[in-house]
Order: structure tokens, then sequence, then C-alpha cells
């Protein structure tokens, strides 16, 4: 007992942590960018539609969204992770956007916080992601626990997230990837929600994309390298000085999230497809749109919003559809597939 409440302690205190460090300190990447700012659009003088018939609606996982913004994953388990979710999810069921908690393990270990979790009673309309480490299923995590962590946030599909660059850095990290795909494939087969493959930051390649697809995985979140940095923030929660140079050494690893848009769409067209990683407003959106991605995933530019207020992250909302529509408009395009297909998009470095 005492070793699962020293665990169930150290989980909670990593959750402040993160929230406290993406806040405070310098840990967005600096060398490695999203890749997006070598794309722009064709400016359309005469788009020949009124700005006020753009539709920027579509549908996810047989669920319709009034725009193709997802809430990413943050965070959960401590008081002030549970304000941040509730004025999330309150927003997301306003502006009909997709939401996903940050991992639910330590809820698994401790359900006293799974209210910090449980935010469908906020968002009842909403299409939600439970989340939890993929790596966890090499450390006796499986269908049972699973089902669980579903069940608590009465989730649409489970996030499996993707970290072995943080594990490495983080404090006692799980390291045992071993064998991981096939037991990704065994959950995959006797989950009846869909599964969505998500890194944290560091990139999903075409390659392993395939590879994820072929294990049964239903969507992939690519989460490329451009924004925060989870090498620096494990860097900041250093225990000794290997970990602190680790942090340092690996701050700007992984794939750019434009290469990883590109190079999963290329071995996949029609998988449903999350871009994430570094993008910090609806230019970026529309961007990763016309590259071929689905819907796309901000996390910071929220987490800062939540944290001071909900009319803070609806504001920021509102700020977002208003540039993902001016961009529809200067090329012309009167909807997201129409973006797709139109060309409007030209790389330019």
């Amino acid at each position: 007992m005492k070793a699962s409440t020293n665990n169930f302690a150290q989980t909670q205190s990593r959750k402040a942590d993160h929230i406290r460090i993406c806040l405070e300190e310098d840990v967005q990447c600096r060398e490695i960018t999203s890749g997006l700012e070598g794309y722009r659009f064709s400016h359309c003088c005469l788009p020949e539609i009124d700005r006020n018939d753009i539709n920027i609606s579509t549908n996810f996982l047989g669920k319709y969204l009034a725009a193709p913004l997802l809430i990413s994953s943050m965070t959960g388990g401590t008081e002030e992770a549970g304000t941040i979710n509730r004025r999330l999810a309150e927003v997301a069921q306003q502006y009909k956007l997709a939401m996903g908690v940050g991992s639910q393990r330590v809820a698994v270990e401790k359900p006293q916080v799974v209210d910090t979790f449980a935010i469908r009673k906020y968002a009842p309309d909403v299409l939600l992601f439970a989340n939890v480490g993929a790596v966890q299923l090499n450390y006796k995590y499986g269908l049972d626990e699973c089902l669980r962590i579903i069940d608590m946030l009465e989730a649409d599909a489970l996030i499996l997230h993707i970290n072995p660059l943080q594990e490495c850095i983080q404090p006692r990290g799980d390291v045992n990837f071993r064998g991981l795909l096939d037991n990704i494939t065994n959950l995959c087969s006797k989950l009846s929600v869909p599964v969505i493959a998500k890194e944290v930051g560091n990139g999903i390649s075409g390659a392993m994309a395939e590879k994820l697809l072929a294990a049964g995985v239903s969507a992939i979140d690519v989460a490329g390298a451009g924004g925060t940095s989870w090498a620096k923030v494990e860097g900041e929660r250093a225990e000794n000085a290997l970990q602190r140079r680790l942090g340092a050494t690996f701050a700007d690893w992984g794939i750019p999230t434009a290469e990883c848009i590109t190079s999963v769409r290329a071995i996949a067209p029609n998988i449903p497809l999350i871009a994430s990683g570094g993008l910090r407003h609806g230019l970026d959106v529309a961007k990763a749109i016309a590259l071929g991605a689905d819907i796309v995933g901000l996390a910071m530019p929220f987490l800062q919003a939540a944290v001071v207020s909900e009319a803070a992250i609806a504001e920021l909302v509102e700020v977002l559809i208003a540039e993902i529509v001016t961009v529809l408009f200067c090329t012309g395009n009167a909807n997201l597939q129409q973006l797709q297909h139109s060309g409007s998009l030209h790389r330019i470095q």
C-alpha cells in the first residue's frame, strides 16, 4: 500500500510540475519548427463567395464538429487540472469542438481524482478522447484498465500516447517498449471504441503510422516537433545532472509537424488524421488542413487561456475560427473540403 501511495504522489506531483513548467519556463522548441512556416497560401483577390456563407464544420470519427479544432490532451489529476479541464470542456461544448484529457493513469492508481477527468457532464455532445500511455500496456495495463479509463470519461475514443523520448528523460520513466506493438494490436482487437495513436511532440512518420494502422489503430495524431519540447519539460524536472543534460541535448528532437502530415497522408490517404505539434493560430490550422489533416489539435494556447478563465478560452476559439474563415475567404474556398483540394497552399522553402 505504501508503494502505491508513493507512486500516486509522484504521479500527482508530476502533473502539477508539468502545468507549472509549461506556463513559466522556456520549454518551446527553438532549433526545430513545425515546418508550416515553409508553406504559403496563394491569395485570391476575387473570392466570389460571401464570407458569411463559409462553412468550417466537419465530421471526425462519426461525430459532428463545428470547427476542425481539437483541444489537445493536457492534464488531470490535481485540483488545478480539474478546473482547467472543466473550463475547457464547457467551451468545447459551447463551440462543438473535440477535446482530449491528459493521461488518466493517475486516476487508475487513485480513483479519488477521477472527478478531475470526468468532464462528460460539462460536455454532453462533445467528441471526447480518453488517454493513457501506450507503454503502460507493457506495465500490467490491459483491457480492464483501458475500459475503466474510457468509462470514467464516457469517451468516444481512446488515445494511446507514445513517448519514448520523454520516458528516457523523465525521472523513473517507463522505458520498456519491447513487444509494445503486439500489445497495441491485442488491445485494438478487443476495444469497441476507436484507438488513436498519438505522439507527444516528436512526431509519427509515415512508416510508423503504417505499422500502427496494421495493428488496428483507427486514427493518427502526428503530434510533431515544433511546439512544446517534452525533453525540455522533463529536463526542468530533472533530479540529477544526467537528466538535465539529456533534456538539453534532445530539446529539439523530432519530425516537424508538416513533414509528419504529408508523410502519413501519403501512405494512408483515407485514415482519420489529426495534426498537432507547434500550431499556434488559425493560419497554422488552415495550412495543416490543406496539407491533409482532418482536424487540428492545439494545447499550449488553450492551456494559457484556461488558467485565466473560461471567457479567455472562448475568446481564443473565436479568434481561431475567424482566422480559419479568413484563410478560406482569401483563397476562394467555401469549406474545408474545397480548401484541401484547391491547390492553394505552396511550399516556399
